[in-house]
């Protein structure tokens, strides 16, 4: 059954009034909760629902609410409240309504005697397979507020980069729009026109004008509709591809050997690997299985299998320098620092030590992509339109010159 909210009034021993709101199966719960809180039960009444018209699923959880709601659970368990009464608080406050109900359902499951950890694997599209194992090794531990603050921090990092990521390229992407919404409006608008006023005049044209004269036309008629069609279906088409398990290993392969973006995507990965296992490593999680979850996190096929060859060499008794050095997808400094690491047996605190290097390393890579592309793009805006506009001019200066 789906918890409700109550709102509550009762009185502390001090005789002091206090007034609140928790999310309950009934009535009674409410009651009861408040007596171990120590407050003596006034009033207890279901908070009226509002009626609200929904047009979709409810609000997105995003990155930023699941550290937020990480953080919280952490002070207070940290605080020694109840896991229950920690996610009774929090399933109220929470401002995303769609979070807010899965706590609910959390805490529903866990108060029904599930784990924490179980609780959260009915809801894999909120919580993924590394939060879940790290609550579950917390659990186990008795050290869940620290796996938590752990899991926070883990999260922030990752979300910085990829907010990194995408605020660099928000300028290319705009520029390239403005480039392509202006070459358009030239060849499907100025052009003709144009092109009709050099037709009544009579005169050859230049090579150049023909081109972009053939060109609008096409774009004009059926051309401009089969070259939306082309253009839709091979990102359709790349789609499906990247759907299958070849195409997927084809496809992440190619971006990793892309001039710059290569590098880049080789950098996220190796910070996101190294960061993922360290973590994992640090909150007790065995190797075996932390391997196996940072497979399914790295987000390229190639280093996906790289991982899990790597993780079937170590189950077979080997280092796990050995097998990630044959791979050959990470760089020989991270291979050594991580054989170091094993011969001194303090391999999660050098894993993390790569990690913290990679972060800066994803900087630099986001700050060269984005500086190389900037003036690249608008190499090409100002070729493509200069030469549209050349072409459209030439046939007007031997117009003047023949009339000279």
């Amino acid at each position: 059954m789906a918890a409700s909210v109550f709102v509550w009034e009762g009185k502390t021993r001090q005789g002091a009034v206090q007034k609140g709101e928790l999310a309950a199966n009934s009535k009674e719960e409410v009651i009861a909760l408040l007596r171990k809180q120590n407050i003596l039960p006034i009033n207890v009444t279901a908070k009226p629902k509002e009626l609200k018209l929904s047009f979709g699923g409810g609000p997105k959880i995003t990155d930023k609410d699941i550290v937020i709601f990480t953080r919280q659970l952490a002070t207070m368990i940290d605080a020694g409240l109840p896991l229950v009464q920690c996610l009774d608080i929090l399933g109220v406050q929470t401002e995303n309504k769609s979070l807010a109900k899965i706590v609910g359902q959390v805490r529903s499951d866990v108060e029904s005697g599930a784990t924490f950890a179980d609780a959260l694997k009915k809801h894999p599209k909120v919580f993924d397979n590394l939060y879940v194992n790290m609550v579950a090794a917390g659990e186990a531990g008795g050290i869940l507020d620290t796996i938590l603050q752990r899991l926070a921090s883990y999260m922030e990092k990752f979300a910085k980069i990829k907010s990194q990521i995408k605020s660099a390229m928000i300028y290319p992407s705009v520029i390239l729009f403005v480039a392509v919404a202006v070459v358009a409006l030239l060849l499907v608008v100025v052009v003709p026109m144009l092109a009709n006023m050099f037709a009544s005049s009579g005169q050859a044209l230049p090579l150049p004008t023909r081109i972009v004269i053939a060109f609008s036309d096409f774009l004009k008629g059926w051309g401009g509709l089969i070259l939306l069609v082309i253009v839709v279906g091979f990102f359709v088409g790349l789609k499906q591809f990247r759907k299958t398990e070849n195409g997927l290993r084809i496809t992440d392969g190619i971006a990793l050997k892309i001039p710059v973006a290569g590098s880049l995507i080789q950098r996220v990965s190796v910070a996101k690997f190294t960061r993922t296992l360290g973590t994992l490593m640090t909150s007790g999680v065995p190797i075996l299985e932390g391997l196996l979850i940072v497979s399914r996190t790295a987000g390229n096929k190639v280093v996906e299998e790289a991982i899990m060859q790597t993780r079937q060499s170590v189950s077979e008794g080997k280092t796990l320098a050995e097998p990630l050095g044959r791979a050959k997808v990470f760089p020989q400094m991270v291979v050594q620092m991580i054989a170091v690491g094993e011969a001194t047996g303090a391999l999660d605190n050098m894993l993390n030590k790569i990690a913290d290097f990679y972060d800066d390393e994803v900087d630099a890579a986001v700050a060269t992509l984005t500086s190389m592309l900037e003036p690249m793009l608008m190499i090409f805006l100002g070729v493509t339109v200069g030469f549209v506009i050349i072409a459209m001019y030439m046939p007007i200066f031997q117009m003047g010159s023949t009339v000279g």
